[in-house]
């Protein structure tokens, strides 16, 4: 035995679980007084939301609920939102956060999978809510606690549900006297579901000690500031907002909630607030780019956006920087808490063109501090491809900052974990800096004529025409090539562009195979985190019948 492994045993002294939980008790305990969330005419000091968390926990725990236990939540961005975010936690119960827009056969499947015993629900949500209720018990034979959350921004309809109103529930309970987390920190934080957008959803298990190091990689990612005002334009029921609820708890930060994702109302929150970060989806930062210019007036203040979601195409990149916007690129999915890798800028970079910094910040970079391994394999041979910038493989990470597994599915667990890496199934190349630059989807490569064509890559070319606001790219069966590209397009308010002027567009930037071979301005579908749904537009594409 090693000296070292005599009486220098573990103890309460020296070891404590981690769990992001404690970030809230220390903000709570050092910066009491500073604001920790804003709300319409809502404001709560630290102190004060740690209280309110503190008193929906002892609330849920006299409800029964207690580790283990499934606790969904279906609420916007609000006050409730965060502080589930601490009190479901600090039971070791696991937080399910429902997406919004699900209809209620899918969020009935949601509970009933995860085995939801109680249900946090916003009014506005009411009817699809008492349609999921109705078949969890008709269909189901279970019933569930709900409460509900009457929030004093929302004016609209709505009913209550369950027995349970959530300020007075709060009321009616005195707060822990802590928020602790975990014995054992791989215990579950959160399932949360995959979109959907090809076959059944999965209920992807995270633990508290992957949340607590995306959290602390997240601020050291963005380099954050203590005492951050966070706009919540990202849903919080996406990847539990990435981790950043307890990032902004980690900071002493303030958290700027937004019921409503629109244009005005998150630059009118960013000058009001001095809103300073923000995360979206590409979708969102292409209407502040697109906002008019009157709308963006008052904000002085530096802000920092993060995208993620989608590859964002390089004309978008560029056109923030154009408004003084300063974007962070960042990668990841659901299974590895969101954001796992970033492009980390260099300052030589700062040297180069917009255009070309544009480009260099557009990439899917290089692993988050506290994850362990990225990098691109052949998923046949795992084998690492060479950092040649061609050669194409899978995405793959492993680490601590990787779910547990997926819930009530092993096939799928093992098959994801094959070979000793988490693969994401989306195919890049390395490039020779290291940064790793995603090509597509592993199912959209589309091949033409024996090429290998990425739709990203004509996507992209297409989202430098000033007309294009939103383009999809996916493959139509071709009687000469088997497959070619058709791309669907949505255009800008008050422009007009024809088929022919895009495609001439393209044939500017692409190789002759690569150009589109035809163009449909027809409305993309799109889920709720603004990530387009491109099995809908292969099937509108007939895209299978090219490889039949």
């Amino acid at each position: 035995m090693s000296i070292y492994d005599q009486g220098l045993d573990r103890n309460r002294a020296n070891f404590v679980a981690l769990s992001p939980v404690s970030f809230v008790e220390r903000s709570a305990e050092v910066f009491a007084d500073l604001p920790a969330v804003v709300h319409g005419a809502r404001r709560y000091a630290w102190a004060q939301t740690r209280e309110r968390s503190a008193r929906l926990a002892a609330a849920l725990r006299a409800l029964g609920i207690a580790r283990g236990d499934t606790v969904s939540v279906m609420l916007p961005n609000t006050p409730e939102m965060v502080e589930a975010h601490y009190a479901v936690p600090a039971l070791n119960a696991v937080l399910n956060t429902l997406n919004t827009r699900l209809d209620a056969p899918l969020l009935a499947w949601q509970m009933i999978h995860c085995e939801a015993r109680l249900l946090i629900t916003d009014r506005e949500f009411a009817p699809v809510m008492a349609e999921a209720l109705r078949l969890l018990k008709t269909e189901h034979g279970r019933e569930i606690v709900v409460v509900d959350v009457a929030d004093s921004e929302y004016t609209g309809p709505g009913e209550r549900l369950g027995a349970h109103e959530y300020e007075a529930l709060l009321a009616a309970h005195e707060p822990l006297a802590r928020l602790d987390g975990p014995a054992d920190e791989w215990d579950a934080i959160a399932v949360s579901y995959t979109s959907g957008t090809t076959g059944d959803p999965k209920g992807v298990v995270t633990h508290h000690r992957g949340a607590y190091l995306n959290a602390v990689s997240n601020a050291a990612t963005w380099t954050m500031p203590h005492f951050p005002k966070y706009l919540w334009t990202l849903p919080m029921f996406h990847c539990n907002g990435w981790c950043f609820p307890w990032t902004v708890a980690m900071l002493g930060g303030t958290h700027v909630c937004l019921r409503r994702v629109e244009a005005q109302a998150i630059l009118a929150a960013m000058r009001e607030h001095g809103v300073d970060h923000y995360c979206a989806a590409p979708i969102v930062h292409n209407l502040l780019v697109n906002a008019p210019a009157a709308m963006r007036e008052g904000i002085t203040q530096k802000v920092r956006g993060m995208v993620a979601g989608a590859a964002p195409p390089a004309a978008m990149i560029e056109g923030m920087a154009k408004i003084g916007f300063d974007l962070t690129h960042v990668y990841g999915l659901t299974e590895v808490y969101g954001p796992a890798a970033v492009a980390v800028k260099r300052d030589g970079w700062a040297h180069e063109s917009l255009s070309e910094q544009a480009r260099l910040n557009g990439r899917q970079g290089v692993r988050y501090a506290l994850q362990e391994g990225m990098t691109v394999m052949d998923p046949e041979t795992m084998a690492e491809v060479p950092a040649d910038g061609q050669t194409m493989g899978e995405i793959m990470f492993r680490g601590n900052i990787v779910m547990k597994g997926y819930l009530k599915n092993p096939s799928a667990t093992a098959k994801a974990f094959a070979g000793g890496w988490f693969h994401t199934g989306d195919l890049a190349v390395i490039e020779p800096d290291r940064y790793v630059k995603i090509k597509d989807r592993s199912k959209d490569i589309i091949i033409s004529g024996g090429e290998n064509i990425s739709s990203i890559e004509v996507e992209d070319a297409l989202y430098r025409h000033p007309a294009v606001l939103a383009c999809a790219v996916v493959a139509r069966p071709d009687p000469k090539w088997g497959e070619s590209p058709v791309a669907y397009v949505e255009t800008k308010a008050d422009t007009t562009v024809t088929a022919a002027e895009l495609v001439a567009h393209c044939r500017s930037l692409l190789a002759g195979y690569k150009v589109p071979r035809e163009i449909r301005f027809e409305p993309i579908p799109k889920t709720s985190t603004g990530k387009i749904q491109k099995f809908q537009l292969r099937e509108r594409a007939k895209s299978a019948s090219a490889i039949e």
